[in-house]
């Protein structure tokens, strides 16, 4: 038995122990997710656009992660829609922001392991670069979105006259809580990803400008930041999306009776 797998079985007990069958959907759901990543890098690798692939299996990787993690659909519509709106409205910032910067490809640090292979794929490096940044948002989305809409769920089940107002304001406290945490997660993944690298600009003394404008360093730190705006932007969206299928519900009821 490998070590992979021996973590992923550890990692399935530990979260059927704690989340009962909440946890093991939670499981199925990262199988399933790591099997259409699988897909979309074939269907890239044969040539189909890159950013349609990202876009549509975006779309259904956002539906598993949400609707096979929480059962209320007063919690994970909400949810969803507030990623889908939010994830899209980033692909177009994404788009921009990468034709600006340029660091598709491979960088310096690359051409020993380059070295002798053809990099003649067919394949446009810069549309993959925005698939990849579009694709690694998602799970701040998701996660940001699913933890306001709970809250608000919550609130709405307890004071269900709640003026919208205050339900707005209540979202937005929800989301001070946790973004901060968030940022701090994102961050620190960040640093860990390049940790390797970093130690190794340290040890040949690049200067800060070389590292500002290295490959790899720029590519990431996009990566970080436009997780950092994707996080900030769910949370007044969602509160919004509750606020509105809260009142679309409401005027559906009236006209009923």
């Amino acid at each position: 038995m490998s070590s992979i797998t021996a973590l992923g079985i550890v990692l399935l007990g530990l979260m059927i122990l704690v989340g009962g069958k909440q946890g093991w959907l939670a499981f199925l759901s990262l199988i399933l997710n790591f099997g259409f990543l699988y897909f979309a890098l074939l269907l890239i690798a044969l040539q189909v656009p890159a950013i349609w692939v990202a876009a549509v299996l975006g779309v259904v990787m956002l539906a598993i992660t949400i609707f096979m993690g929480e059962d209320d659909l007063n919690i994970t519509i909400p949810a969803f829609l507030t990623a889908c709106i939010v994830a899209f409205s980033l692909l177009l910032i994404i788009y921009g922001i990468e034709h600006l910067e340029m660091v598709q490809g491979f960088s310096l640090e690359d051409s020993d392991d380059l070295e002798g292979m053809s990099l003649a794929l067919g394949v446009s490096f810069l549309n993959v670069t925005i698939a990849t940044a579009f694709l690694s948002t998602l799970g701040a989305i998701a996660e940001a979105a699913m933890a306001v809409a709970a809250g608000l769920t919550e609130i709405l089940s307890n004071h269900p006259k709640l003026p919208n107002v205050r339900l707005f304001h209540n979202g937005m406290m929800i989301g001070k809580q946790i973004i901060g945490t968030t940022l701090n997660t994102l961050f620190f993944g960040f640093v860990g990803g390049l940790l390797a690298l970093l130690i190794w600009f340290l040890g040949l003394h690049y200067s800060l400008g070389t590292i500002l404008n290295n490959k790899i360093f720029v590519h990431e730190a996009t990566l970080v930041l436009i997780s950092f705006l994707a996080v900030i932007l769910t949370v007044p969206v969602t509160a919004l999306v509750v606020i509105y299928r809260r009142n679309h519900l409401k005027n559906n009821l009236t006209r009923t009776e």
